[in-house]
């Protein structure tokens, strides 16, 4: 018998790859081990406002955790890699929204906690002109200030929380009102205090941001005659600069929603929607509550005089199927947050911050530009 059939053929053996195909292979694997890594582990994200100052500067660059709260997998999953929702140079959109996947979250280490800071798509791109998917919005970061079921309010700039005050973040800023003799403010000083958005009032006064322990310290010096907090008055609402529920498009077109007077210091008291929690609607709580019902929930709803409509359907209570967040910035003059647009759905968040591992200061001069201080820090 002829055995020779077992012996290995070395004509038949495989080909050793190309150099270009190796190199194909390689970066395939490395793009898919990225998109897992950014999706369900960690991301990069930089500061790109001052709304969490002197918190977090502008040019922080920031690691975020998905895994704390459980990772989102993704509602809009035909997209170009390491994009978000627009392509780099050409402009374009960087994802094709004719696939939208049902929204599922991991199981997480814990729950999003007041005080945590947060990285989540902003709401507002559900509303024309962009009307993009929720996982290709905007990311923008915030401090949570409000949970599930919490009732919130803000009085005089102080946020409270089912009544008991919230801790304000140390290193907030908000708009004081510097009155001085007249002489100029050292330039030195302005850096180290951080006093950001000065614009003058008089030729002895000026508005300024910075934080509690600056405006202290301003106080100290002898051509400073006062420093106050500029808080607008309760009951005036800002009809330049309206806050939710007024700011809501619908609110301006139906003429049965009462006049709310609130303003970005001066807030609530609102009860923010927990799943599973029903709401009596009626011409006070339905401004509050409508946009979540109809954009974020996905129900057609429809104000005829004094009666609501939900799918058609004449509606008294509507029963939430998410959680909702009431996010603020802590430069809390300079924030474009829930005061503005209403309550955060659980389905936008992305992640936690946890640290900061590069900080570059764009306006110093080139030695300067980075801020060592800030390299590797925990963000609180």
């Amino acid at each position: 018998m002829n055995w020779k059939f077992w012996k290995k053929d070395k004509s038949k053996t495989k080909k050793k790859k190309g150099a270009v195909r190796e190199w194909a292979d390689a970066i395939v694997f490395a793009v898919i081990a990225a998109t897992l890594i950014r999706t369900l582990f960690i991301e990069a994200y930089v500061i790109p406002s001052g709304s969490m100052e002197s918190s977090l500067l502008i040019g922080d660059y920031l690691f975020v955790s998905k895994v704390n709260y459980g990772a989102r997998t993704p509602i809009t999953p035909v997209a170009f890699p390491f994009t978000h929702h627009t392509m780099p140079l050409i402009g374009t959109k960087a994802y094709w929204d004719g696939i939208q996947l049902p929204y599922y979250r991991l199981p997480g280490f814990s729950d999003i906690k007041k005080g945590d800071v947060v990285v989540f798509n902003l709401p507002m791109e559900a509303d024309s002109p962009l009307y993009r998917p929720v996982d290709k919005r905007e990311n923008i970061i915030k401090r949570c200030q409000g949970t599930p079921g919490d009732t919130l309010s803000v009085v005089d700039a102080q946020v409270y929380i089912n009544g008991k005050a919230e801790t304000t973040a140390p290193q907030g800023e908000m708009t004081y009102v510097v009155k001085s003799d007249g002489s100029q403010i050292n330039p030195q000083l302005i850096d180290e205090l951080h006093l950001t958005d000065m614009a003058s009032i008089n030729n002895t006064d000026f508005k300024t941001n910075t934080t509690v322990a600056s405006a202290n310290t301003l106080k100290g010096y002898s051509n400073i005659k006062s420093v106050t907090a500029d808080i607008a008055p309760k009951g005036i609402p800002d009809n330049l600069n309206p806050v939710y529920p007024t700011a809501h498009p619908q609110y301006k077109t139906t003429p049965s929603f009462p006049k709310y007077t609130w303003n970005l210091d001066n807030f609530g008291p609102v009860i923010i929607p927990k799943k599973g929690w029903t709401v009596k609607l009626d011409s006070l709580t339905f401004p509050i509550y409508g946009r979540a019902i109809e954009i974020y929930e996905h129900n057609k709803v429809k104000v005829v005089g004094h009666d609501i409509f939900i799918n058609d359907k004449k509606a008294d209570t509507y029963t939430f199927k998410m959680n909702y967040y009431f996010m603020m910035g802590d430069n809390r003059h300079n924030s474009t947050d829930s005061r503005f647009w209403g309550f955060l759905p659980e389905d936008h968040v992305v992640g936690k911050a946890l640290f900061t591992w590069m900080s570059i200061d764009s306006t110093a001069s080139f030695v300067n530009k980075i801020r060592w201080s800030r390299l590797f820090r925990g963000i609180h």
